[in-house]
This record gives structure tokens, sequence and C-alpha cells, in this order.
């Protein structure tokens, strides 16, 4: 007998998204559709176990693929020396998505033996993550990628919305994520390589629909 899944979906959109490109240097750029570990970033937002995951399985565009050009104030640890010694941030450009929306749906998966052998853990992370999506309740800060990028809306399914058909895009090489696993994983190898992982002969979006293949 088949094992059933446990099926979520959400709808989030906002102003500005950045799901970066590694492959485009220094100067960020944008995807134009969220990579599969953003996704399970949105999920985690609402609800998440230790003993099950949420696993994304596709996400639908809802709206044109629009970018602008961003400036922002970069303080993290890839600054120079001086600046990093100095204290000071330097002005950092991206190519980021202008008013996006999404719909993106995923499935419920077991990571470790249930604490509780009488729960349907699967089946509580389900529950657990649609009634807290319902009253706007959240584990964490929902984001677009970029932590500063929060959505103006992450819900249920709104009538209005529809998936922008006239998409059609191959990325040669997509991000899948940037650690070795699912679920604890590790995102540099013993002698400190990063070991991210990408889709198997690129992504399609297909009809603006773009189906991760994990």
């Amino acid at each position: 007998m088949k094992e059933r899944e446990y099926d979520l979906q959400f709808e989030i959109s906002g102003p500005y998204a950045m799901f970066t490109r590694p492959d485009t240097g220094s100067a960020f750029v944008s995807y134009p559709a969220p990579t599969w570990s953003a996704c399970k970033g949105m999920f985690e937002a609402v609800a998440r176990l230790k003993s099950a995951y949420i696993h994304p399985v596709k996400v639908e565009i809802c709206a044109p693929v629009n970018f602008h050009r961003y400036m922002t104030n970069y303080g993290g640890p890839l600054r120079k020396s001086n600046q990093l010694k100095g204290g000071d941030s330097y002005q950092l450009g991206a190519y980021v998505l202008v008013d996006v929306c999404y719909r993106v749906y995923g499935v419920v998966r077991e990571f470790t033996a249930s604490p509780n052998p009488h729960v349907n853990h699967c089946h509580y992370l389900q529950d657990l993550f649609t009634r807290r999506l319902a009253k706007g309740r959240f584990f964490d800060t929902p984001c677009l990628g970029w932590r500063e990028f929060v959505p103006d809306y992450m819900g249920q399914f709104r009538e209005n919305t529809s998936v922008e058909t006239s998409i059609n895009e191959y990325i040669p090489s997509m991000l899948v994520s940037p650690f070795d696993t699912n679920v604890a994983g590790k995102s540099q190898d013993e002698a400190g390589n990063n070991i991210a992982r990408y889709s198997k002969g690129g992504a399609w979006i297909q009809q603006g629909v773009l189906t991760y293949d994990q």
C-alpha cells in the first residue's frame, strides 16, 4: 500500500525578492524564481518539527518577472580587512526581483523517528502548518530570499491570483541548497570547500511553473 503524502501549499507576495545566483560573482543577480532551499525556509518560517520536514516540490510564478537595480549597505564578513578593522560597511549593488507573487507546493516527509510512536508526526506537521498559516502565526519572520525582503502577504491561495503562463525559461545551473543534505546538512567539507547542491541538467520554468528535481 502506498504511503500517504501530506500536501501543503501557500501563496506569498512582496515588493522585493532576491534568490541569489552563485554564478554571478560579486554582482549579485537573482534567479527568476525561488530556489528549493528558499521555499523550504518559507515553509519553516510557519512551522517546523525535529522529526519531519516540508519538502518543496514546485512553485508557480504568479506575477511578471521584473528586475530592478538595488543598493544596500553591506556589513558582513566578506568586507576588506581595513573595512572590518574600522567597522565600515560598503555599498553593495544587486539586481533583485520586484512585485513578486508565488504559489508554493510541498509535501511533508519524515526525518527521524517520532518521539511519540502513537503520533503521526507527518500529519501533525501538516495540521500545525495549516492552522498557523490560516491564523497568520509564524515561527519566524518569513522572507523572500534576503532577510530584509519581507512579504506583504503570506497565506492561503487568493482567488484573484493566477499563474503567468507566458513565462518559459531554461536555467543552466540552479542552486538547490547550500547544504549537502535536506535537513541538518553541512555547507563545507572537511577541507573547507563549499558543497552546495545544484539541479542536475539545469532547471526549466515551463508556462510559469518550476518543478524541483529533488
